[in-house]
């Protein structure tokens, strides 16, 4: 193995590995907690997936804000309630359960598995 390949190797798990991380102080659920969970008055349902794939999928408890858009309409969400965060994966609801950590949220789950989970 060349050093080119050594460097390339070490920035892609440089660049992959944190986004695959949780980020510090997220709860993950899977889609089985999920349904215990609907009911609670006390939580705030985010789907960040996109406009299309919200509106040909969704959980109906579950509000639109998608990622791009989060940071921005965080606003709307209280942080005194709990925020539970869904996408198609959950690649994007990880990286959303990131954006409101650093928006002062303190009450983040993120759903394992996403909507592909859900049944």
């Amino acid at each position: 193995m060349t050093i080119l390949n050594i460097v390339i190797l070490a920035l892609i798990v440089l660049l992959v590995i944190p986004r695959l991380i949780p980020a510090k102080g997220v709860r993950q659920i899977t889609t089985a907690t999920l349904k215990n969970e609907l009911k609670d008055k006390g939580k705030q349902f985010i789907d960040v997936r996109t406009p299309a794939e919200f509106k040909g999928n969704h959980i109906k408890e579950f509000k639109n804000i998608p990622l791009h858009q989060l940071a921005e309409k965080s606003a709307q969400l209280s942080k005194d309630k709990e925020v539970v965060v869904i996408c198609r994966s959950g690649m994007r609801s990880s990286k959303a359960c990131k954006i409101l950590r650093k928006q002062g949220f303190k009450q983040i789950t993120n759903v394992k598995g996403g909507m592909s989970a859900w049944r």
